[in-house]
């Protein structure tokens, strides 16, 4: 079997089992006890996944380079500058937005806490974020499989290669989580544009450090707040979902398909697909 199909099985049943409580109900299944905070668990799985094949594959040669990148946070410091001020200024620009066409009432009270997690203050909340699906996700998106992908093709293609398996990976919440749940059919075309327009800014943040794996993370967390902080509405949403599709396409066309950065795309040189 080829890595990423074994990773890809692995990191998917990971998840799935650790989410199985949430959404094995909607199939007559109630006995399962449910833990605090189990949605975020089951976020674990891609890296679980990344440091189980990477060591089938490498030993201790190719755990000992993915926790580099892992902790590759000695990059230049406008990285962080950009992490930070495009993932706050789309939102700002959102909110601009919406309050200047009047479409809704706006307000930033709450802004980086939860309503699912109301006990939780702004720094716990990002936090939250910035382990499970900050680090949970992206030890195994962009430090395992885009890496991966993009030893054989494009950026550009890697990357859509990467968010069709991204997006499939999210499929039990369709059972258990309701912004899931009431999705028709045209709500599950812009979900899965909106992970792709998200993993085109992340495979340009990812090729542009040079694997740090540590900026991609900070960067995935700012965007869960950005989009999931209390009083940020679906008008809000829905234009910062819009802002985040404009900058995807000047990346592409910036920095063309092939790699999506100045740099060259960033490969995992040790393994072939």
């Amino acid at each position: 079997m080829k890595p990423l199909l074994i990773y890809f099985v692995l990191a998917y049943f990971i998840s799935w089992f650790i989410w199985s409580p949430l959404y094995l109900p909607k199939l007559g299944i109630t006995s399962l006890p449910v833990l605090p905070y189990q949605h975020y668990l089951g976020s674990f799985g891609p890296a679980i996944a990344a440091f189980v094949v990477t060591y089938s594959l490498n030993g201790k040669q190719g755990i000992t380079d993915l926790i580099r990148r892992i902790f590759g946070w000695r990059v230049n410091w406008l990285w962080y500058a950009v992490v930070v001020m495009a993932t706050l200024g789309v939102c700002l620009l959102a909110i601009l937005l919406v309050k200047f066409t009047g479409q809704e009432k706006v307000t930033l009270k709450g802004f980086g806490t939860s309503n699912e997690f109301p006990h939780l203050s702004v720094a716990g909340y990002f936090l939250l974020n910035l382990f499970t699906f900050g680090f949970g996700e992206e030890i195994g998106w962009r430090g395992f499989v885009l890496p991966l992908s993009q030893n054989k093709y494009k950026a550009f293609f890697a990357t859509l290669f990467l968010t069709i398996g991204w997006a499939c990976w999210h499929l039990p919440a369709f059972l258990y989580r309701p912004s899931y749940s009431s999705m028709n059919v045209v709500g599950a075309i812009e979900f899965f544009m909106s992970l792709f327009t998200g993993s085109v800014l992340l495979t340009w943040l990812y090729n542009s450090t040079k694997g740090s794996i540590f900026l991609v993370a900070l960067f995935h967390a700012f965007v869960e707040i950005i989009f999931m902080s209390k009083n940020i509405t679906p008008t809000i949403s829905a234009y910062e979902g819009a802002i985040i599709t404009v900058l995807a396409i000047s990346i592409i066309v910036y920095f063309k398909p092939k790699n999506l950065s100045k740099n060259q795309r960033q490969v995992l040189k040790w393994q072939y697909l």
